[in-house]
């Protein structure tokens, strides 16, 4: 068993799927838009992954992402709103209403505790992650939690992982084992940190990317097998 596991959470431990869903259905009815359908929800999921995917790559701020993915979106919807800075902040809050657990993540992390040190690294805004962590329990079971709003990179940028080991002390590379969904973000980040990469693909996606994986797993509970 390895001594760090550095968990994901947003697609990993959470099912950021649904609590995306809900959170756009709130934010339609506060803003007194027509009813979101799922068609709607799948066009902006794309539109949402591909803002996250250029940030990664730097080729735009954080900022951006929060705001041009619902400007776009909206645009495409032929939807007339301009408050866009007042629904990516109720969003953010709607976000943190409810928790749902991939695998029962909570019971695996509340059995790990105390064998081996685990944390919290996730790109999510500080407002919905914290939201998350105290309504889903994780953040009393967590060792620390680092959110790229606080520490000002986000993954895969190695000065995320550089402001992590300053915070947890030296550990043999080895050692470490991150756990995630995104192969460019996640795995990619494992790949610049040089530690063991585990990838969390419940749904066999392929991997064409040059990202090492160190583990494959379809159900988060095979971490306790590795």
């Amino acid at each position: 068993m390895f001594k760090v596991i550095l968990w994901d959470v947003d697609g990993t431990l959470l099912d950021f799927d649904r609590s995306e869903k809900y959170a756009l259905r709130k934010c339609f009815a506060k803003f007194n838009l027509n009813d979101c359908t799922d068609a709607m929800i799948s066009r902006y999921a794309e539109i949402n992954k591909s803002y996250w995917k250029r940030l990664e790559t730097g080729e735009i701020t954080k900022e951006q992402v929060l705001l041009d993915r619902f400007t776009e979106f909206f645009q495409k919807e032929q939807i007339c709103f301009e408050d866009v800075k007042g629904f990516n902040a109720e969003y953010q809050m709607r976000l943190g209403d409810q928790v749902f657990f991939n695998d029962n993540s909570k019971c695996l992390l509340e059995r790990l505790k105390g064998s081996v040190k685990q944390y919290a690294v996730t790109n999510g805004t500080y407002v919905a992650q914290k939201r998350k962590l105290e309504k889903s329990g994780l953040d009393v079971i967590f060792d620390d939690v680092f959110i790229s709003d606080q520490i000002g990179f986000e993954k895969p940028d190695i000065r995320f992982f550089d402001h992590v080991w300053k915070q947890i002390g030296p550990h043999e590379k080895k050692d470490v084992l991150i756990v995630g969904d995104s192969l460019t973000s996640d795995m990619q980040g494992g790949n610049n940190a040089q530690i063991r990469c585990c990838w969390y693909n419940p749904k066999d996606k392929e991997n064409n990317t040059n990202v090492k994986i160190d583990y494959l797993i379809h159900d988060l509970n095979e971490i306790e097998f590795l």
